[in-house]
């Protein structure tokens, strides 16, 4: 899944080849003067500092290979490139190591991104790496880019496995590295009758199913696209979640709605490995094209709050504490490590203050 960079027959512009996916894609269209050749079928971008500075920046996350010939040019016109080859060195070996202590493929691809913007940033050779790099390029993210504590956090937890584990560092080096204080955030939840609305702005039955699975059991977007025949227990109406978030199994209530809803689609739709096969059938459906398909039905359903098909997640689960369900089975289903993860369901629920009368409505007012 790299990225190649090419010559091209026009000395001022440089060949783009990737594997297809709509994310990739939006990102170089981002790149001022690229170009798609549809004969060929690449891209094309100018090679001029600022445009090549901005393709490494916005795919710091993916592995970029060069031809030897490309690699001298970028060299001359970017001096701070010549450590890439040190870099990519180095995130190989993150990567490997990544595989072996078993982190999730979400986690894995944070970390290899968080390693390589921050190296990217810095420019120096990894073994003059130090404390003061550390603390400058924090600095950078939280006053510069404007990133969130969360985000921030993230850097550091990331940065600390480049220094501990694959640059064998002091652990002193890091841990006195403050970390930004957690930001506490209510999450977006939408109305039962938001819910209904958007549920039926869906026609399309596939795309209907995936979100009524994901609003009945509160699914992770991640776990609703990864969903297999044999996940569905219908005889103990659960959902079994194998290897979910954290490597753990767990189960989740399946939904009679839900399941005869499933039934028919199974029926018209043929399935065999995956519930939701994406555009080639031995892959499953990716996570942006759920997000996709929510952010079309909020539009048809005029929904006006900010929200994510996470919220469907959220709403679940609020919408369960609001009808008396205890938090503890909320957490079970949930999949939560941590109950104090769940409690914050409790801040946006409006079982309690629904019934707290506002002074306004004791005053008389003409």
């Amino acid at each position: 899944m790299s990225l190649f960079l090419h010559k091209h027959a026009d000395s001022k512009r440089l060949i783009v080849r990737f594997e297809y996916s709509e994310e990739r894609v939006k990102k170089i269209k981002s790149i001022i003067g690229r170009s798609w050749n549809q004969k060929e079928r690449h891209w094309t971008i100018p090679l001029h500092k600022e445009s090549v500075k901005d393709f490494y920046d916005l795919f710091a996350e993916e592995e970029i290979i060069t031809d030897p010939a490309v690699t001298l040019i970028i060299n001359e016109l970017i001096p701070e490139i010549k450590y890439l080859a040190h870099y990519n060195e180095l995130l190989i070996k993150a990567d490997i190591e990544l595989n072996l202590k078993g982190y999730s493929k979400e986690t894995h691809k944070s970390y290899l991104g968080h390693i390589r913007r921050f190296l990217l940033y810095i420019k120096k050779e990894p073994n003059l790496l130090n404390k003061e790099d550390i603390r400058r390029y924090l600095m950078y993210l939280l006053n510069e880019k404007e990133k969130s504590h969360s985000y921030t956090n993230q850097a550091i937890s990331s940065i600390r496995f480049l220094f501990i584990k694959l640059l064998r560092k002091e652990q002193e080096i890091i841990d006195n590295i403050p970390r930004p204080k957690k930001e506490r955030k209510l999450p977006d939840v939408l109305s039962s009758e938001e819910v209904q609305r958007i549920l039926n702005s869906v026609k399309n039955v596939k795309h209907r199913m995936i979100l009524l699975l994901i609003y009945s059991a509160g699914l992770r977007v991640s776990e609703v696209v990864r969903l297999k025949p044999n996940n569905i227990d219908e005889d103990r109406m659960l959902i079994h979640l194998r290897q979910a978030k954290g490597r753990k199994d767990r189960y989740t209530i399946l939904s009679p709605v839900a399941l005869k809803s499933l039934k028919d689609y199974i029926r018209v739709f043929q399935i065999d490995e995956w519930l939701f096969p994406g555009e080639k059938e031995e892959n499953h459906l990716t996570e942006r094209s759920v997000q996709k398909i929510f952010e079309v039905a909020c539009l048809k359903a005029k929904i006006t709050k900010e929200v994510s098909v996470h919220s469907l997640r959220h709403s679940f689960a609020t919408h369960l504490l609001e009808k008396g369900t205890d938090l503890r089975y909320i957490q079970e289903i949930l999949g939560h490590q941590s109950s104090k993860t769940t409690e914050i369901y409790t801040h946006v629920s409006k079982k309690s203050i629904a019934n707290i009368q506002s002074p306004l409505d004791t005053l008389i007012i003409d």
